[in-house]
């Protein structure tokens, strides 16, 4: 803990993220490169958002299993746009029990091959199909740059994979499963997202096409934040993937995964923190309010400290999260701003005055100074604080909404995009018709790359900025993390 200020956004955006995530106490660094320790606070945090995308998951049809940390390397090799895709962020298992392997193991990046094997041998008709399962994991994909929650070698996720007997089967699964993430994106973790189709060359690799949700950081800069990825028969080819249909006839199944990870809890962090620190969203924080004990003299702390205590009994049995900070030797100055930093969304305090009054102080953690405190009456504060919550959660995502809608900008031509991008102004919207060549020129040129095409698309169409091509798509460009 400590009651130095956090490095303002402003003026270093990338440190102020660090500062927050170590003295939330969300993360400490590790003694393995690239690899974090999540602290409790922090898991949680990811525990909210499992709990929360797992009953969806459920209410879906899908089920939970596990498979092996290990993957056999010729696995990984069957499909060559996979092995391609992901041969430089392997690490690599060559010597088990003091001996030399006779084949080498891949420490999980993704599993769509591992459970591709699994899936042919579980599967020999249409009546074992959809096959619909989820897997709740750590994987490992080494990494050059890392950055806490954003990228690590070694991270936590889910990963859903899916067999379906038709193409269209699982094109409505690809897009259901993303409607999930941008439920739990805008619903539960409060930012508005871009749902859409990755380009060609941002496409998972073995994927036949890739959807994804894009979020907007208070830098400008976008986070892809879960992804949902159509395999066709790729997969199912590779692996002998195989079902007899009603016709008595062997047909090649069709697969979809999809993934989000904890990448979700950094961008809560930046989607919503300010110079403060966090600012949790209610229906995710692991604590939604704190109780703040005001007292000179043990008398007065007893009082005080009884009365909270039954509040926080009153809030505990409507199915809200408190927490009563009795920490001694800690002035209440101190424990306000140690809650502000770690976003909690509601603060109630509660001295002798207040007391005398029958009254407590509410500060919101979403509005800052004078604006954000009210004062209730004891007996109507577990109705106002329920209310409360509600607001800050709408509140969050509105500003957010806001900043979004401010820092996207419709570019004509490729001027104007060079100066939203490489002014640090948010992201571009134009008319795309463009080759992979063409994105990997302005990609090499501005460091910006189509984030997606979004789902929502205008009835007519202009030619592309880029080329003058026609047709064109909108396409959203952005420096991403």
């Amino acid at each position: 803990m400590s009651d130095q200020r956090l490095t303002p956004q402003a003026e270093d955006f990338a440190r102020w993220y660090n500062e927050v995530v170590y003295r939330a106490e969300l993360a400490s660094q590790s003694p393995v490169r690239g690899c974090i320790i999540i602290r409790p606070y922090g898991f949680e945090l990811w525990e909210a958002i499992k709990n929360s995308l797992d009953q969806k998951f459920k209410a879906t049809g899908h089920q939970n299993a596990y498979f092996p940390l290990f993957i056999p390397q010729s696995y990984i090799q069957r499909e060559s746009e996979h092995i391609e895709g992901f041969s430089p962020e392997l690490a690599v298992v060559t010597h088990g029990g003091g001996k030399e392997l006779e084949e080498p193991y891949v420490v999980r990046p993704t599993s769509e091959t591992i459970i591709g094997e699994a899936f042919a041998n579980w599967i020999q008709s249409y009546r074992d199909l959809p096959l619909l399962i989820n897997q709740w994991s750590n994987v490992v994909r080494w990494e050059l740059r890392p950055r806490a929650f954003l990228r690590t070698s070694e991270f936590l996720w889910q990963e859903g994979h899916t067999a379906h007997a038709t193409r269209e089967e699982a094109e409505a699964e690809t897009r259901q499963m993303l409607q999930i993430y941008e439920d739990l994106a805008q619903e539960d973790a409060a930012i508005p997202v871009f749902s859409g189709l990755k380009s060609e060359k941002e496409r998972f690799a073995g994927a036949v096409h890739t959807y994804t949700i894009e979020a907007m950081m208070r830098d400008g800069r976008a986070l892809q934040s879960g992804t949902s990825h159509n395999l066709g028969q790729n997969f199912a080819r590779a692996f002998d993937m195989k079902y007899l249909t009603p016709e008595n006839k062997q047909e090649f199944c069709w697969t979809t995964s999809w993934g989000m990870s904890t990448r979700m809890v950094g961008a809560i962090i930046m989607a919503h923190g300010n110079d403060q620190g966090l600012r949790l969203p209610p229906r995710l924080a692991p604590i939604q309010v704190v109780l703040i004990p005001i007292h000179r003299n043990e008398e007065q702390r007893s009082q005080v400290m009884e009365k909270l205590q039954a509040i926080s009994q009153g809030l505990s049995e409507r199915g809200i999260r408190p927490h009563l900070d009795d920490r001694e030797g800690l002035t209440p100055g101190y424990k306000f701003n140690d809650w502000e930093l770690r976003g909690v969304p509601l603060r109630i305090e509660l001295g002798p005055r207040d007391l005398a009054g029958g009254n407590v102080t509410l500060s919101r953690r979403d509005v800052s100074g004078k604006a954000g405190k009210q004062i209730v009456a004891i007996e109507a504060c577990q109705s106002t604080v329920e209310d409360l919550l509600v607001q800050i959660q709408r509140n969050l995502f509105a500003e957010a909404k806001q900043f979004q809608d401010d820092h996207v900008h419709d570019v004509k031509n490729y001027e104007e995009l060079r100066q939203v991008i490489e002014g640090n102004a948010g992201w571009a919207r134009a008319w795309w018709a463009g080759s992979g060549a063409d994105e990997l020129r302005i990609q090499q040129e501005t460091s910006a790359t189509i984030r997606c095409f979004p789902m929502e698309q205008p009835e007519s169409a202009e030619p592309c900025f880029f080329t003058g091509a026609t047709p064109a798509q909108i396409a959203l460009f952005a420096k991403a993390y």
